[in-house]
Formats: C-alpha cells, sequence, structure tokens
C-alpha cells in the first residue's frame, strides 16, 4: 500500500493502468487491440466456412501457403497494427492444421535462393513465379482502407478491413472478405 502510495506521488501523481480495465476505452482513431480482434474474426470466421477452406481440408498433402503483407492504403501510420494482424492471421492458419504455412519471415531468403539456383529459369517480375517457385500455392494477404471525416467538433474514421486468398498459379480470387470498424473522437 505505501509503495503504491510512493509509486503515485513520485512519478507526478499519474496512474499507471495495466489489465483489461486499460483496454476497454479507445484513446484515439487509430486501430487498437480491440479493432484487431474484431475486424480478424469476422473475416477469418468468414473464411473458416468459406469453400476455399473446404478445399484445403480435403487436400492431401496439405496446401502451401504464404501469407503476404498488408497494404495500407489509409493516411494513418497503421504498419505496425498491420504486422500485427498479419502475425495473427499467421497463426490462425497454423492453429486450423489445414495447410502448411510457409514462413513470412524466411520469404526473401527463400527468393533468394530460388534465384541462384534457377537463374535461367527464374522469372522475378511476377508473384507467381515466387510463389510457383517456392512451392506455395495459395496467398493470404488483404489491404486496410479508411474514410476519414471531419468537422468543427468531431473526427470520425472507418477503417475497411479486406482479406484475400489468391490461388498463385492462376491469380484467382479463391476468397474474398470484408469487415469494418468505425472510430471517433469529438
Amino acid at each position: 500500500m505505501l509503495v503504491a502510495a510512493v509509486a503515485t506521488v513520485s512519478c507526478g501523481g499519474n496512474e499507471v493502468v495495466r489489465g483489461p480495465a486499460s483496454d476497454s476505452a479507445a484513446l484515439s482513431t487509430g486501430i487498437d487491440k480491440d479493432d484487431i480482434q474484431r475486424m480478424l474474426s469476422e473475416n477469418l470466421n468468414n473464411l473458416r466456412a468459406a469453400p476455399v477452406m473446404n478445399d484445403w481440408r480435403a487436400m492431401n498433402p496439405k496446401p502451401n501457403v504464404a501469407v503476404f503483407p498488408f497494404q495500407n492504403s489509409t493516411s494513418e501510420h497503421i504498419d505496425s497494427q498491420l504486422d500485427t494482424i498479419l502475425s495473427e492471421a499467421e497463426t490462425w492458419l497454423i492453429d486450423s492444421q489445414v495447410v502448411e504455412l510457409i514462413a513470412r519471415d524466411r520469404q526473401g531468403e527463400m527468393i533468394n535462393e530460388v534465384k541462384t539456383q534457377h537463374t535461367d529459369a527464374f522469372d522475378p517480375a511476377t508473384v507467381v513465379k515466387y510463389g510457383k517457385q517456392m512451392g506455395i500455392k495459395y496467398a493470404l494477404t488483404g489491404k486496410v482502407q479508411a474514410n476519414d471525416e471531419r468537422s468543427e467538433d468531431m473526427r470520425r474514421v472507418q477503417y475497411f478491413f479486406y482479406m484475400r486468398v489468391i490461388d498463385v498459379e492462376t491469380s484467382a480470387i479463391k476468397w474474398q472478405h470484408k469487415a469494418y470498424v468505425t472510430k471517433a473522437i469529438k
């Protein structure tokens, strides 16, 4: 008790809050943990029931899937949030036990290895070639777009989070879904 009082006084009276209570209210119009969880949950629950997921369940051996970076099509600085979304999607795919996940952090290294081994047959101009050379059948990727509105006393940002599965060989979009969240400051 004395330690808490000393800590409060020594910090100039600011209260340090830890745990779920500190996550309940949004502090800005940026994307926070709750927004990430809500948008991912909506998109991945839709993927769980999608025909492409059923196809994956039936494949033997499991198809190779890579998660490629998500595009920030907003004016917001959300790159670290997009990295979190990407990692969460990778974790979800691994936990599904339906696909073999190609490590994102090793993709550049793998592409360089393929280039050095197959210089004549390798075409670095297309993602399709990268995927085929690395044995990737499908790519999961997406983007975040935003609509930003302002008035004299309010700012509202509507985020639209798209995820899609692309057949690497044909570039056909096999699944796509949108989730959204709205944030406002008055």
